[in-house]
């Protein structure tokens, strides 16, 4: 056994431990509850990722002690597994661990051309899109991705993981399509393809030729999915809401399921890039189409950090709809008088005003107090996220948790 592979395995049983611990069980009952619209104790989620600046920084190569990138890769998951139990958040660690299948497609790589930003000098920069539709004759080199997977490769990868810890845990292969999460909104690729600025000229200017990318961007996604559930590939582990992925009704989520139907499992849906668009233009030239997309599922979240306010009631046309974001660019009180009982609030509080630009205790008490009696007669949990910065200090998180609890449980939550 290679240094790295014993460098995976120990951090698999220390993993082990913490996901055969009983407050597993107890969130996977809140968080099925919580789903099906029924009254639990508050749930509340701090979440991060790669994508975050201070996760690279904790996180970064530089910290790992695999060489083999594959390897890296496993040892970083594990290591942001383990930390995430100590943040102390209703967080579920699931007692197996994860090798996705090397399915066809991906970030940048779904409608056959060349989706890029611009490079930034500095990390966490802005950037800006490159959109290679530059004109409407560019929509003719567009190819729709289908439902590919290189088995051999799968293997592979399966194998070596196997090898090291497959006597510790079980993998789960997630043979999930391409065109699922934000690469099956629409909305993320159309504005990459595009331009923002360009977007909002082609509703006005237009908004025929604008209506037939859509089309084709329904069809190909719709095309997608459909092969990949043909194909026998969507699972219990292959479904996202941003959250966790429970309610009761639903089969929880377990390895190497087999196959399931969208109409078994958790949709996912958002727009971001459409927060600065009227209601009615956010419905005409995205909302239609997102629809047909959706519906096929069992459940559906919709919204990641746009600001949906205005937009309750465009929401209600999908009668499957479960759960809806309520940003910090959003108004917590209006959305909370819109949505009332009928949906799952999930309130993301600014984090910078909880983590990111100082501790300052009886700010945090302030907003997530007012937050809370803004929603309190709904079903809500508290979701942190988009934490670019912790300012050098990531306890911050568990201490965000612990005063968070504390305060709703000051307000009778």
């Amino acid at each position: 056994m290679t240094r790295d592979q014993q460098t995976v395995r120990d951090l698999a049983r220390q993993y082990a431990e913490l996901a055969a611990k009983p407050a597993q069980e107890e969130r996977r009952r809140q968080w099925a509850a919580h789903f099906a619209l029924r009254p639990t104790r508050p749930l509340i989620l701090a979440t991060y990722g790669m994508w975050n600046v201070w996760c690279r920084e904790v996180f970064g190569d530089a910290r790992m002690a695999c060489q083999d990138p594959f390897y890296r890769e496993h040892e970083r998951r594990l290591r942001m597994l383990i930390f995430q139990d100590s943040v102390g958040d209703d967080s579920i660690l699931e007692p197996w661990l994860t090798q996705g299948a090397a399915v066809q497609g991906g970030w940048g790589r779904i409608w056959g051309v060349e989706e890029s930003v611009s490079q930034v000098p500095m990390e966490g920069g802005s950037w800006r899109f490159q959109p290679p539709l530059k004109t409407w004759d560019d929509v003719a080199r567009m190819r729709v991705t289908h439902h590919r997977i290189d088995e051999a490769e799968t293997r592979r990868n399966v194998e070596r993981l196997h090898d090291a810890v497959g006597d510790i845990l079980p993998i789960d292969v997630p043979r999930g399509p391409a065109c699922s999460g934000f690469m099956g909104d629409i909305s993320t690729s159309l504005a990459k393809l595009r331009g923002l600025e360009q977007l909002m000229l082609d509703m006005y200017e237009s908004p025929r030729q604008l209506h037939a990318l859509l089309a084709f961007m329904r069809d190909g996604i719709l095309t997608n999915n459909q092969e990949a559930e043909d194909a026998g590939d969507y699972s219990l582990t292959t479904q996202n809401n941003q959250a966790m992925t429970y309610a009761d009704g639903l089969e929880r989520p377990r390895p190497n399921s087999g196959p399931r139907r969208r109409r078994d499992l958790w949709g996912f849906g958002a727009a971001q890039e459409f927060t600065l668009i009227s209601p009615q233009f956010h419905d005409e030239f995205l909302y239609q189409y997102q629809m047909p997309i959706l519906e096929k599922f069992a459940l559906v979240h919709y919204g990641c950090c746009e600001n949906l306010t205005r937009k309750i009631p465009m929401l209600r046309q999908l009668k499957n709809l479960r759960s809806i974001a309520v940003t910090p660019v959003a108004d917590v009180r209006a959305c909370a008088e819109q949505i009332g009982r009928d949906y799952v609030i999930s309130w993301r509080p600014n984090p910078t005003d909880m983590v990111c630009a100082g501790w300052d205790e009886a700010r945090v008490r302030r907003i997530i107090g007012d937050g809370a009696e803004a929603c309190r007669h709904g079903f809500f949990h508290i979701h942190l996220k988009d934490v670019e910065t912790v300012q050098g200090d990531p306890t911050r998180l568990a201490r965000w948790v612990a005063l968070v609890r504390v305060t709703l449980d000051r307000h009778g939550r």
